[in-house]
């Protein structure tokens, strides 16, 4: 009963990706075809036995959907009847969502299949008519009035299920407004993507791409998946060919990708000022009740903590044995590891790193990672990246991988089965109605998983040089999950509040802000690391702006795990279960008030703190063993 379709557009943007968060994932050559490994595709039958079943409730749950209308102006007449057309609501939303999830995954296994592809828009338009069809709900609600719904409560169990969400639409009374605008509203969903959608089709298909050539001879061409591959690559001079070439074709275009992004944050302002709210910020956090000190408490930390990214990036420096350190050194790995994975050895290995999570966890685990829930291989067509998809609530959760035996898919698949097991644990443990948890904490159990997974690898490492590699693959999610995704949210706040001081975005302006930050984050004005201008463009490369205020609670989860995680690790059964409370709790409160039950106060410096002392503590191991070792050749920076 939420916006149903803002709801669906966040559910598989969810688990996308969970490190930098600004490109497709890379991909594999290995197929299906290579592997004879178990469990390695997805059973949709779960769902639906074949497409004419699909095809028959398609049409019944679009009847269904008008029917619902019939509710409106109804709600107040009594608990009872109250409670039927809340019931109706629900089973039908449920039912959609089984709809959904077999036309989308299906989609998913191959984009080039035109029959998906109409079956995926079709579930796509029934959320649409299902959010202006129920839009008449909330208004009604709040029509009522406070005392008269808790009259009803208290009259009958019928509501109990919905009494979270009655409670949460209170809360949001004084920004509701009335049918016929909140009609209005849902009816501009689809306009309102406008700007994302123009940047994904320039971004992903439009944009000329260069072709380079690296020192071994190699042209490869540098689409966004491959930038991402050769940013990392050994060769100095070929990483700095490969920013120099990439960023300077989104330089060409910034004053487009400029008015895009402007589009965007000029829609949140705009919807921010229609429903009374004093910002976009603070439109962003009110459905799920997060105070605004959680995000400034967020970004003040990792201000006060710059001296850790800046010894971070020191360290890498001394490892790389160069002089200096420039912005495209911050990509390849600095103690490289030649080892792979076979699908059934990481679901061992991820057995053994959830142990102290507990038995219930651990059996729970491993019973569903031996389903055929996941999609695992690449295949021709496929969806790049990897996500869960949790909204069949009486079927499973699904998993899309795209897994190439590396131990950056290792760590994926440890990420990705947090989320399946926190969908899984509060599907078993609340109603439907409370079953669907809020985007602020869908990010602790996933990093959690990775946490647990990195600790197992470094302590179980045979030797100095893996456990130097396991520690610098942990620090590098910590740069890229922490620091980045605060850089991104400080960006964020600073051009919604420019827009909303009346202020205009063009791209020299953005590269002007985000210059400045990058610059800040990384110590450029204290000889840390060096940003050239032309990187100041990167802004143009992050999808997660368009999802207003998204990014910033990644780092607020893995603040969130990295908490909890060291209190499972050292105080034991009481700190687990309370973990594991976080995850049966679904949705059924706020997600700050979940947390601070668990006793994690999100507004709290500590819980950044656990982040900042945990990223300490591995330099200091890479450290201890560095020194142990002899001291690398420096190679000297060319000057152009």
């Amino acid at each position: 009963m939420k916006y149903f379709s803002a709801l669906i557009a966040a559910l598989f943007f969810l688990s996308s990706s969970h490190a930098e968060t600004d490109s497709p994932a890379i991909e594999s050559t290995i197929t299906e075809s290579t592997v004879s490994e178990t469990s390695s595709v997805w059973d949709l039958n779960d769902l639906y036995p074949d497409t004419a079943s699909w095809d028959k409730d398609r049409n019944d749950i679009a009847a269904r959907i008008t029917t619902l209308r019939e509710c409106k102006g109804k709600l107040g007449s009594s608990a009872d009847m109250l409670a039927q057309c809340l019931s109706d609501i629900n089973n039908t939303y449920k039912d959609l969502l089984l709809l959904y999830v077999y036309a989308y995954l299906a989609r998913d296994t191959d984009l080039g299949n035109s029959e998906y592809l109409e079956r995926a828009s079709i579930a796509q338009m029934l959320l649409t008519q299902m959010g202006e069809a129920t839009s008449f709900v909330n208004p009604e609600l709040i029509a009522i009035g406070e005392e008269k719904l808790n009259g009803f409560l208290a009259h009958t169990d019928k509501l109990n299920d919905y009494d979270y969400y009655i409670k949460k639409t209170l809360h949001l009374a004084p920004f509701t407004l009335s049918n016929d605008e909140e009609r209005i509203l849902a009816a501009t969903f689809d306009t309102m993507q406008t700007p994302s959608s123009v940047y994904d089709v320039l971004t992903n298909a439009e944009m000329p791409m260069p072709t380079v050539t690296l020192s071994d001879g190699t042209d490869v061409v540098l689409t966004p998946s491959g930038y991402s591959q050769y940013r990392a690559v050994d060769n100095r001079d070929d990483r700095k060919l490969v920013f120099d070439q990439f960023w300077e074709t989104y330089q060409n275009y910034r004053q487009t990708l400029g008015l895009t992004l402007e589009g965007q944050v000029k829609n949140d302002v705009l919807m921010a000022r229609l429903r009374g709210y004093d910002s976009a910020l603070q439109r962003a956090q009110a459905e799920d009740n997060i105070p605004e000190a959680v995000y400034h408490a967020l970004v003040d930390t990792v201000n006060e903590h710059l001296d850790s990214l800046h010894r971070l990036v020191t360290l890498r420096q001394r490892v790389l044995g160069i002089d200096e350190s420039h912005y495209y050194d911050i990509y390849p790995a600095v103690i490289p590891l030649e080892r792979t994975y076979t699908l059934e050895e990481t679901k061992a290995l991820t057995i053994s790193a959830f142990q102290p999570l507990g038995p219930n966890y651990v059996n729970t685990f491993t019973e569903a990672v031996n389903q055929n829930w996941m999609h695992v291989y690449p295949s021709p067509g496929k969806r790049s990246g990897a996500y869960v998809m949790g909204a069949a609530y009486d079927v499973h959760p699904y998993m899309l991988l795209n897994y190439d035996n590396t131990l950056e898919s290792v760590s994926t698949f440890a990420h990705e089965w947090g989320h399946a097991m926190h969908s899984l644990l509060a599907n078993r443990n609340q109603p439907f109605s409370k079953s669907d948890y809020a985007t602020f904490i869908a990010e602790i159990a996933s990093t959690a998983n990775e946490v647990l997974l990195f600790e197992y690898l470094k302590n179980n490492a045979k030797t100095d040089e893996e456990r130097l590699h396991f520690l610098f693959k942990e620090l590098s999610q910590l740069r890229a999950t922490f620091f980045r995704q605060t850089q991104f949210a400080e960006f964020e706040l600073a051009i919604h509040e420019h827009v909303e001081r009346g202020g205009a975005l063009s791209g020299d302006k953005l590269n002007s802000i985000y210059g400045d930050l990058l610059k800040r984050y990384f110590g450029h004005d204290l000889g840390v690391m060096t940003i050239d201008e032309a990187y100041t463009v990167e802004w143009a490369y992050v999808p997660h702006f368009y999802r207003n205020f998204y990014v910033y609670q990644y780092a607020t989860s893995i603040s969130a795990a990295y908490y909890l995680m060291d209190r499972v690790l050292n105080d034991g059964e009481e700190a687990q279960q309370q973990y594991l409370d976080i995850l049966r709790a679904g949705g059924s409160d706020y997600p700050y008030e979940i947390l601070r039950r668990a006793g994690v106060d999100m507004a709290s410096h500590e819980v950044y703190l656990a982040v900042i002392r945990r990223m300490n503590r591995l330099m200091d191991e890479a450290e201890q063993i560095l020194d142990k070792q002899p001291s690398k050749p420096v190679e000297v920076t060319k000057t152009p």
